[in-house]
C-alpha cells in the first residue's frame, strides 16, 4: 500500500464514522454521495469552546455615506465574544446577507481553528471570493482572532510574534487641504502632534490620452504638496486609477525629485502589466491592493515585480488571516505594506495588531484629518476611546486581550441601518464612465 492509498483509506474511515455518526450534509453530492457537515477531525481535538450565535450591525453613521459600516459579533457557550467588520463601500446590504449565509460555516465550530474555518469559507465557496464574500469573511475572520486571543489571554499581535516597534504603529492622515497656505497650517499641526505622513490626490478625471493642461496641473498639485508640507513629511498621493498608463508615465516622472512616499494606483489595479509599464518607467514608488481580495490575489504583483508597497484592506482582503499572509509573500518578495484602512474602526483596529508583527510594515492609513471630526467622536462614543488617533505620530497598541476592546451596542443601534448607498459615480467631458 502506498502513501496515497493509506491517507485514502484513513480519510475514508473517519469519513465513514462520521456520517454513521449521524453528521450528514444538506444536500447529496452527484452520484447521491452524502458529505460530512463537519470535518471529521473536528471532534478529535476539541478546545471546549464553541460558537453559539452571531449578531449582524448595520451602522449609518452618516445619511450620504456610500459605507455604512457592517459589523459582527460571534458569541460562544464560554462568553467569550469576539467583534470583526466587514463593511465594504456601495455593498453594505449584500454583505449583511452573505454574512447570514455563511452561518454554517462559523456556527457550532471552535473559534479557535481560524485557519480552517477561513479555508472552508473561501475554499467551499467553490467560485472564487469577490469583495462581498471577501468582506464577509474578513469581518468573521476579525471575530475569530479576537476571541482566541481573548481565551488565550493576548493581544493579538503578540499572537503574531509582534510588536516590533514598541511605540506602537506609525500612521498617515489625508491632508484635506487644496492651498498653499492650507497645506502650512496643516503641517504646523502635524508638527505639534509628531505626525509624519501624508497622503492626497490629484485633481479631475483623466481620458486615456489627455491634454498638456491637466497633466501640468495634476504635477503642479504634487509640487505644492511638497511646497506645503515641507521635506519633512513623506508623502503618498492616490490617482485612484484615474489616469491610463501613459498619462501616470508622465506624471510619475514629473514628480520624480519630490522624493514622494508612494504613488497609489496609478491605474487600475487588475491591469497588472500596465502597472508593471509604469513601475518600469518611474523611480517613483507603485503602491496597490486596496481593493485585491485574498492572499492569492497579490501573487502575479509580487511575482512580476510590480509593485513597491502593497496596501491590501483588513475588510475586504480576508480579515488577520489574509492580510497576514500578504505581509509573508511580500516580505518574500522585498515588497513592503502599508494596509488601506478607509472603513469604520473595528477593522482599522484590527489592522494595527497585523501591522505590528510585520516586518516590512512602513506606514497606516487610516481616513481621517489631522484634527478629529465628527466620525471620530462617534467612535469614541462606541469604543469608549479616541479610536485610530495618533500619539505623537503612532497608533497605540492595545494591551487587553483579543483586539482590546469593547463596543457600546446601545450607542451603536442610535445609527440603525438606513439601506446600500452606491459609491460616486463620476464621468468624462463626453458622458462616459470615469473612474473616480
Amino acid at each position: 500500500m502506498n502513501r496515497r492509498q493509506f491517507f485514502g483509506g484513513a480519510l475514508m474511515a473517519g469519513a465513514s464514522s462520521a456520517v454513521g455518526a449521524g453528521a450528514t450534509a444538506r444536500g447529496p453530492l452527484a452520484g447521491g454521495a452524502g458529505l460530512p457537515a463537519v470535518a471529521p477531525a473536528v471532534s478529535a481535538a476539541p478546545s471546549g469552546i464553541r460558537i453559539t450565535g452571531a449578531k449582524t450591525f448595520g451602522v449609518t453613521w452618516e445619511d450620504d455615506s456610500d459605507r455604512p459600516y457592517v459589523f459582527i459579533k460571534l458569541e460562544t457557550d464560554q462568553g467569550v465574544v469576539g467583534w470583526g467588520e466587514a463593511t465594504l463601500e456601495g455593498k453594505a446590504g449584500a454583505v449583511l446577507e452573505t454574512l447570514n449565509d455563511l452561518r454554517e460555516f462559523y456556527i457550532g465550530q471552535d473559534p479557535m481553528r481560524v485557519e480552517h474555518i477561513w479555508q472552508s469559507m473561501y475554499v467551499h465557496a467553490f467560485y472564487r471570493a469577490g469583495p462581498i464574500l471577501g468582506s464577509a469573511i474578513s469581518g468573521i475572520d476579525q471575530a475569530l482572532w479576537d476571541i482566541r486571543g481573548k481565551v488565550l489571554g493576548q493581544p493579538v499581535y503578540r499572537l503574531l510574534g509582534g510588536p516590533i516597534d514598541s511605540r506602537g504603529v506609525r500612521g498617515y492622515y489625508h491632508a484635506r487641504a487644496s492651498t498653499l497656505e492650507e497645506l502650512q497650517a496643516v503641517r504646523e499641526s502635524a508638527e505639534r502632534l509628531g505626525v509624519t505622513a501624508f497622503k492626497s490626490g490629484i485633481p479631475g478625471y483623466y481620458e486615456w490620452i489627455e491634454t498638456n493642461a491637466k497633466i501640468s496641473a495634476a504635477v503642479r498639485k504634487i509640487q505644492t504638496l511638497r511646497e506645503g508640507l515641507g521635506d519633512g513629511i513623506d508623502i503618498g498621493v492616490d490617482f485612484h486609477a484615474k489616469t491610463s498608463p501613459t498619462v501616470a508615465s508622465i506624471i510619475c516622472k514629473e514628480v520624480e525629485p519630490l522624493h514622494l512616499m508612494f504613488i497609489e494606483e496609478p491605474c487600475p489595479p487588475e491591469n497588472y502589466k500596465a502597472m508593471a509599464r509604469i513601475a518600469r518607467r518611474t523611480t517613483t514608488p507603485i503602491a496597490t491592493g486596496e481593493r485585491l481580495v485574498a492572499h492569492y490575489s497579490t501573487q502575479q504583483l509580487l511575482e512580476d515585480g510590480t509593485v513597491d508597497i502593497l496596501q491590501c484592506d483588513i475588510n475586504h482582503v480576508g480579515g488577520v488571516t489574509a492580510l497576514w499572509k500578504v505581509g509573508a509573500m511580500a516580505q518574500a518578495a522585498g515588497c513592503h505594506m502599508a494596509p488601506h484602512a478607509c472603513e469604520g474602526p473595528i477593522g482599522g483596529i484590527a489592522t494595527l495588531h497585523v501591522d505590528a508583527a510585520m516586518p516590512n510594515f512602513i506606514v497606516q492609513e487610516i481616513c481621517s484629518g489631522v484634527e478629529p471630526g465628527f466620525k471620530e467622536r462617534l467612535w469614541e462614543e462606541w469604543l469608549g476611546f479616541p479610536a485610530m488617533r495618533m500619539v505623537d505620530g503612532y497608533f497605540p497598541l492595545p494591551d487587553k486581550p483579543g483586539l482590546g476592546f469593547d463596543v457600546d451596542e446601545a450607542a451603536l443601534a442610535r445609527h440603525p441601518f438606513q439601506g446600500t448607498k452606491p459609491m460616486a459615480r463620476a464621468w468624462h467631458e463626453d458622458g462616459s464612465v470615469a473612474a473616480w
